[in-house]
């Protein structure tokens, strides 16, 4: 499958939206966890408060559809982006090799997080040393 060379991952614990994207054409897909993680509260279980480690298949799965994407930025609201970034980091190196950065952003419908994501990399291509 040919992929575009930029993508934007924005994910929590429940869902992955990835848009992969260059100047004319952009395509999404979406990740959905399978099963709903597991919540306890101290004030209904009379145990301490707890929540299901991350879900390492939902992020294997999210993983597989970002091989080939030559650069790949990461955001989410919260903590799930700093656990995929980990688990790409220990178990697809390939694909963590293309991660330029993690950013925190909140629940953006996917026009702005396209233009985020554009606007990211025009910032970040500038830094880069430039290959001819």
């Amino acid at each position: 499958m040919s992929h575009h060379f930029h993508a934007v991952v924005w994910i929590d614990h429940h869902e992955a939206r990835i848009l992969e994207f260059n100047a004319d054409d952009a395509k999404t897909d979406k990740v959905v966890l399978k099963h709903a993680a597991t919540r306890k509260h101290a004030q209904f279980s009379g145990h301490a408060s707890w929540r299901a480690s991350e879900d390492t298949g939902f992020f294997d799965e999210v993983a597989a559809k970002l091989e080939g994407i030559g650069e790949i930025l990461i955001v989410g609201p919260a903590n799930a982006k700093l656990g995929f970034l980990k688990r790409l980091q220990a178990k697809h190196g390939s694909v963590a090799d293309h991660v330029v950065g993690i950013e925190t952003v909140d629940h953006p419908g996917d026009g702005e997080l396209l233009n985020y994501a554009k606007a990211y990399f025009r910032k970040a291509d500038r830094m880069l040393p430039q290959v001819d």
